[in-house]
């Protein structure tokens, strides 16, 4: 399980594409995988992924043909920049909501508007994924637990403080780029449950 609070920005080292699997290497700030070990569970993007080596401040992470088709990752390159957060212990403050770092869909981010001190990204997701969007909702986008603002339709925005902008790579982000969405695991079955008693949500 993960929290949503992204412990920072890590850097796609290299990768290698094999029939059905993409092997990342990746590279974390200096003393963050201080006492990892193979088989750990790290959130990528916001897509839990395995720990199948280490060197020094480097991991290795295997992604299948699925997780790529269904995530962003297959889009990452060398140099590509990206969230990262080291699964949560027992006793951690959850600062955000609980994840499970298992993607649901993607997201365009169809407009940014940055005026003085905060940012506000607009994203689109699937039709599907519409009656999961609330305004005050939480939602994860690329690993960052979130508060929606807006809804309209299939569009929503966050607004984000500039400490959100400097810890994670959403100061990158821009106006047609793709994002992991995952949406709240309590909001989901609570839909999912009224809609199988008959009180699906009027669509707008």
């Amino acid at each position: 399980m993960f929290t949503g609070i992204v412990q920072g920005v890590a850097t796609v080292e290299s990768l290698e594409s094999r029939p059905g699997l993409t092997t990342f290497v990746i590279g974390f700030p200096e003393d963050s995988v201080a006492g990892v070990t193979i088989g750990a569970s790290v959130a990528i993007n916001g897509t839990c992924l395995t720990v199948t080596a280490q060197e020094g401040n480097q991991l290795w992470f295997d992604a299948m043909q699925e997780t790529l088709r269904m995530t962003t990752l297959g889009l990452l390159e060398p140099g590509s920049r990206v969230n990262f957060e080291r699964a949560a212990r027992i006793g951690d403050e959850i600062g955000g909501h609980l994840l499970s770092g298992h993607v649901h869909t993607t997201a365009r981010v169809v407009s940014r508007e940055q005026p003085e001190n905060n940012c506000t990204l607009t994203f689109e997701v699937p039709a599907a994924w519409q009656k999961y969007l609330f305004p005050k909702g939480y939602i994860a986008v690329n690993g960052a637990s979130l508060t929606i603002g807006d809804v309209a339709d299939n569009r929503f925005n966050v607004h984000l403080i500039p400490e959100t902008l400097r810890a994670t790579i959403f100061s990158d982000i821009q106006e047609g780029d793709e994002v992991n969405i995952e949406v709240d695991s309590q909001t989901q079955t609570i839909v999912d449950t009224l809609a199988r008693m008959g009180y699906d949500r009027p669509q707008a």
